[in-house]
């Protein structure tokens, strides 16, 4: 089973994640269309022909409309659990000497003590955002079991390799769980809430909206 896991499946399971990547991109991009040319605008104030008390206060209001200004702690906790997700697969030493291994492509990796530790804020704050479901009667009353489930698949791959990490209960069998919901959330990651982390990028750069990077030329 572990032969399996580490190997079809895994190769199953990058290549639905590539080409849901695609087709979800593809899809996204067909349900947004191009911006309709404003033929008469009124003439719009240049930020240089605002005064500094103005671009001030702007950037007040801004500031105070984002999570961060209305939320401050949920806002950091979201982004210190979003960014783990990236950093701990993609740098921990084990899962880069098994893509050198299948690939031949190295890559940089953190301390094993230190992605162990980031692990550990990782699986807490899952805890903590499965308690805020729990707790939380605005969170509660909108929460389903499809909710739940995405946040299972989201932390099991974490949890089970901290187990399998410290080797509690027995080794093999903890890594070849830890292999298979890995792999489950690749899968998932373009057809699930757990996507968003992916085309959160795309929606910030195509369209067009108060929150984007920069003018997007699409729109819904």
């Amino acid at each position: 089973m572990y032969e399996l896991a580490r190997g079809p499946l895994m190769w199953a399971a990058t290549v639905i994640f590539l080409a849901g990547i695609v087709y979800r991109s593809i899809q996204l991009y067909l349900l947004t269309g191009k911006k309709e040319r404003v033929l008469y605008t009124a003439t719009p104030v240049k930020p240089k022909d605002r005064t500094p008390e103005e671009r001030k206060m702007d950037f007040i209001i801004a500031f105070r409309h984002s999570l961060l200004g209305t939320h401050p702690i949920m806002a950091i906790i979201s982004t210190v659990f979003h960014t783990f997700i990236f950093i701990i697969p993609i740098f921990l030493l084990g899962h880069n000497l098994l893509i050198y291994e299948s690939w031949g492509i190295s890559l940089f990796s953190l301390p094993d003590g230190l992605c162990d530790t980031l692990t550990a804020i990782f699986v807490l704050i899952g805890l903590f955002f499965l308690l805020r479901r729990l707790i939380v009667p605005q969170v509660r009353i909108i929460s389903t079991a499809y909710d739940y489930l995405v946040l299972a698949i989201t932390v099991a791959p974490f949890l089970t390799g901290f187990f399998a990490y410290h080797q509690w209960f027995d080794y093999k069998t903890v890594i070849i769980i830890h292999m298979l919901v890995g792999e489950l959330m690749l899968i998932t990651i373009p057809f699930t809430k757990i996507g968003h982390m992916v085309f959160f990028f795309f929606v910030r750069i195509l369209i067009g909206s108060e929150h984007s990077f920069w003018r997007g030329s699409r729109t819904w």
